[in-house]
């Protein structure tokens, strides 16, 4: 299974990020979160001459997504996240687990995602 990094920063507004997820799994049990995106390559000490992308990148993985279209869905979480508390928009991304392990080979961003990212879940044992 591909895993993310683990990543603590001050820099990134980790009650905010407790918060989203709170709200993200009162309305839909997740099995992952992982934020990625420009702010988290900064804390991960990126250099700044790249070219950074979306300031954040939510991917969100749960069973319970099959059957809602996929706008829906994004349209669903992502209306959830603050960017006035966190200082930028997310671009936000939900599958289901199979939908997930085919885009984390597809897409450039969520494999950086997983990759790179922030895992926003508990990890269980």
């Amino acid at each position: 299974m591909i895993c993310a990094c683990v990543l603590e920063d001050a820099e990134l507004n980790r009650r905010e990020l407790d918060r989203y997820v709170r709200r993200v799994t009162d309305r839909w049990p997740v099995q992952r979160a992982l934020l990625a995106g420009a702010r988290v390559d900064d804390a991960n000490g990126a250099p700044p001459q790249r070219e950074r992308g979306p300031e954040y990148v939510v991917v969100l993985v749960s069973e319970h997504f099959d059957g809602i279209p996929w706008l829906e869905r994004v349209y669903q979480a992502g209306s959830l996240w603050d960017a006035y508390e966190m200082g930028a928009r997310a671009e936000v991304h939900c599958y289901t687990a199979v939908e997930f392990e085919r885009k984390a080979e597809q897409l450039p961003v969520v494999r950086a995602a997983v990759e790179r990212g922030l895992e926003l879940l508990p990890q269980t044992a």
